[in-house]
């Protein structure tokens, strides 16, 4: 048996083929269990195969092949092409069995095959005639929401109609008809289905449906605070299929790389912001939920401002505000020379006399450093006494 699936009004057909092929020549004999088979696109395969040599022959050499002999040559054998490689195993003997396997069948391996084993008694060399016919089937692509149809077929000359049995992940189900009816399939039906019918069971089907992306996400590399100079990665990761083809990734509104991965080494302060990452495949396109970045550093471009400006009188009142860059916020200490004479944000010198004259800087420092503005010069007037 064999399924072919299709969505929406179609059918996924499974076919059941009834011909077994003996060849057998002088005591030469090739059994192939089937003589033709029909398989699904990326299912796995396994041809049937029993064989027997002469009395008094040993058996040198055993393999599969797609070519027909017709001469004295001995043709090439299909585990040494490299298309096959990897993909097809022999799981015969030198003895009795034949049978050859397919991992992932593919639509070029749509063919004929031969066995041939070689004795060690000269002209020992036998072919089984017929072959097996490989037929492989493309399934419909099924998309999410679709209806779809299982049909089960017999190749079979039947005087009567068959009954039919269904199966999902090994247990029967209700229907006993050639037709299985399944409604809105989602991306979670994960389920194997199979039919049998006249004692022979058709291979395992699993829906493969198809869907845009979702439950988009995206991660940080490393985790915890992000300081500048640092090498941060931002990964996106999505559920679709087939999988996301594209990743795009946005600061803000603007696009800036594209991957599954995004990298940004010696990471800076103008980095910090909203990112997200927009995955997308043939069937449709999704955005991230933002990840915001705050990347850590410690103070640059300090400055000191006086206020109010303009000449300073004995008597009045000043403030100094020291302002800088920093993240996190910073804490604030003042010199008068190499004196600290204040902590904060600003500075107030109340009736200001001429000793408060001299150079002012500010500290400001976070735990990720520390730097001193440029020194500020007072010059305190002395008030004018008419």
């Amino acid at each position: 048996l064999t399924v072919f699936l299709s969505p929406n009004d179609e059918n996924l057909h499974i076919s059941v083929f009834c011909v077994a092929g003996v060849v057998a020549q002088d005591g030469w004999a090739v059994n192939y269990n089937s003589k033709s088979v029909c398989t699904l696109k990326g299912s796995a395969l396994t041809m049937e195969c029993t064989y027997t040599p002469p009395s008094g022959h040993s058996v040198q050499k055993a393999f599969w092949t797609k070519e027909l002999v017709t001469s004295g040559s001995e043709p090439p054998d299909l585990l040494d092409d490299p298309e096959y490689r990897g993909r097809v195993q022999y799981l015969g003997d030198e003895h009795r069995d034949c049978s050859l396997r397919f991992k992932n069948v593919t639509e070029t391996d749509q063919s004929k095959y031969y066995f041939i084993f070689i004795t060690n008694q000269p002209g020992g060399k036998y072919q089984g005639a017929g072959g097996v016919d490989l037929s492989v089937e493309v399934p419909e692509r099924v998309m999410e929401g679709d209806d779809v149809t299982l049909t089960c077929k017999t190749t079979c000359s039947l005087t009567v109609r068959p009954t039919f049995t269904w199966y999902r992940n090994g247990s029967s189900l209700s229907s006993s008809t050639d037709q299985l009816h399944l409604q809105s399939v989602s991306r979670e039906n994960k389920d194997r289905y199979q039919c049998a019918a006249l004692g022979q069971n058709s291979p395992v089907v699993t829906l493969n449906v198809r869907y845009g992306p979702k439950s988009i996400s995206v991660s940080i590399s490393p985790s915890g605070e992000i300081v500048e100079g640092s090498s941060v990665t931002l990964t996106c990761s999505s559920d679709a299929n087939p999988p996301v083809q594209n990743y795009t990734w946005f600061k803000g509104t603007s696009s800036v790389g594209k991957g599954e991965t995004y990298t940004m080494k010696k990471i800076s302060s103008v980095d910090s912001g909203e990112y997200k990452c927009r995955s997308s495949n043939e069937h449709g396109e999704k955005f991230s939920e933002a990840l915001t970045l705050n990347v850590l550093y410690p103070p640059k471009s300090i400055s000191v401002s006086i206020s109010p400006s303009g000449e300073i009188v004995e008597g009045s009142s000043v403030n100094l505000t020291c302002s800088s860059d920093a993240n996190p916020p910073v804490e604030y200490n003042w010199f008068k020379g190499t004196s600290i004479v204040g902590k904060g944000e600003t500075y107030t010198m109340k009736k200001i006399s001429s000793v408060d004259s001299g150079e002012y800087k500010c500290r400001s420092s976070n735990k990720h450093g520390e730097k001193l503005s440029e020194g500020l010069t007072l010059n305190v007037l002395c008030e004018s006494v008419l």
